[in-house]
């Protein structure tokens, strides 16, 4: 059969997609401030200009974050069959997180060690970017007169919310469904596992506002601290309990992230910390700021809107019995949450692909966070999208993060897989 000509090819590329992965891992494009997109955009055009694809540079000029310093770079590559046909785009995120405390490895040195291969964006994403690659390639090479386009793209931004990457390349037309009819994103949602969307987001920056004075005498003036306490205090007793209570019937993934959720992201109030090497005291200041960012994730069923008044209401009720409370509020971003039906062409494809490649039926699952199928979906107006690729979820963003081998050549067969149903006639 053809696709075991296909997964021969596939096994027979281990030692090149274990290069391709380390040499992605070993580009260090931390965002924030989202470095060396251009690096890595100029490995992936090499690689796959060699595989026949025509690539195509976009920067996001004047997108949140975009600077001369700190461009965001994004390559888009596509190969077209030899007749017409629907073009199947997969889109990986370029961009990892801050390494954090805590690892025991070299965070892009890429050991491989046994089944795994570690380093900050090994799972999230960069192994699924190359899994895709390597499924590609070997596609186009067994079936070269297959009918329509396949689309890879590399994309920045993802981690502070994709508006120097998806976002952009969705606003100038790239995501069009007139062009592209289906989208992959090989995030690491587990090689079993067909991801149909995300939660929705919404963080906002709230501030307390009170009177400096001396610190041996704060009678004479009024702490802000003390007001974000209370307003702490509010979401303990308030907000978290009501959130507790509600429940979705999205698949999410795990089973903690099916409730409501909210996290302090910042807290900030009085005097900026100064220096590592400054050796004084600090000043007796009472403080007239306080703020916290709050990152709260809410469910298909809650309007954004609801969400949104909520905390209002809470801050308006404090105001109305605390003495000297004043705040400020500030929306800095919302996502509203996606889903995919599940009789969508491209979830029915992947399914009857996992079933073949693994010998079982998938399981269907919710990202607990969002990922830029918002973009697909909102901007592009394309909704036949889903998240699959290799890695376990709940490595991203750790210490010795790492990617399974073994998982990313079985996903990588599911994409061939996928791509021979989708463009075969």
């Amino acid at each position: 059969m053809s696709d075991d000509r296909l997964f021969h090819r596939i096994d027979d590329a281990r030692d090149d997609l274990i290069a391709l992965t380390r040499e992605l891992i070993a580009i260090p494009t931390l965002n924030p401030p989202g470095k060396n997109y251009a690096a890595i955009c100029d490995a992936l055009d090499a690689r796959l200009s060699r595989a026949g694809f025509a690539t195509t540079w976009v920067r996001a000029e004047g997108a949140p974050g975009d600077s001369d310093r700190y461009p965001r770079w994004n390559l888009i590559a596509r190969h077209d069959g030899t007749r017409a046909g629907p073009c199947v785009h997969f889109n990986s995120h370029t961009d990892v997180v801050e390494v954090g405390h805590g690892w025991t490895r070299d965070p892009f040195n890429a050991p491989v060690e046994g089944d795994k291969i570690y380093g900050r964006g090994a799972c999230d994403m960069k192994g699924g970017l190359a899994a895709s690659i390597i499924a590609a390639e070997a596609f186009i090479t067994e079936h070269p007169d297959y009918a329509g386009a396949i689309e890879i793209s590399g994309t920045a931004d993802e981690e502070s919310g994709g508006y120097g990457g998806v976002a952009h390349l969705a606003e100038q037309g790239w995501f069009d469904p007139s062009r592209v009819q289906h989208v992959i994103i090989p995030e690491p949602l587990n090689k079993d596992r067909i991801c149909l969307g995300h939660r929705g987001g919404w963080w906002a920056e709230i501030e307390t506002r009170g009177e400096i004075a001396h610190g041996s005498m704060p009678f004479l003036g009024d702490c802000a601290v003390r007001h974000m306490g209370a307003v702490l205090q509010a979401f303990e007793d308030t907000l978290y309990p009501a959130m507790a209570a509600r429940w979705t019937d999205m698949p999410v993934v795990p089973e903690g992230a099916r409730q409501s959720t909210m996290n302090i992201n910042s807290i900030h109030g009085g005097q900026p910390e100064q220096e590592a090497d400054y050796t004084g005291l600090p000043a007796h200041c009472v403080p007239d700021s306080c703020r916290i960012v709050i990152d709260r994730r809410f469910l298909m069923e809650e309007p954004i809107e609801a969400v949104r008044q909520e905390v209002i209401d809470l801050l308006d009720d404090l105001k109305s019995r605390r003495a000297n409370f004043d705040y400020e509020i500030r929306e800095i971003n919302r996502v509203i949450p996606s889903m995919t039906d599940r009789d969508a062409p491209v979830v029915t494809t992947v399914h009857d692909a996992i079933r073949h490649v693994l010998g079982q039926d998938p399981t269907y699952v919710a990202s607990p966070g969002s990922y830029d199928q918002k973009h697909i979906d909102r901007i592009g107006k394309l909704k036949n999208c889903i998240a699959y690729g290799p890695g376990v979820l709940e490595l991203a963003h750790k210490p010795d993060e790492w990617i399974g081998i073994t998982d990313m050549l079985d996903s990588a067969k599911v994409m061939a897989r996928s791509l021979e149903t989708l463009l075969l006639p």
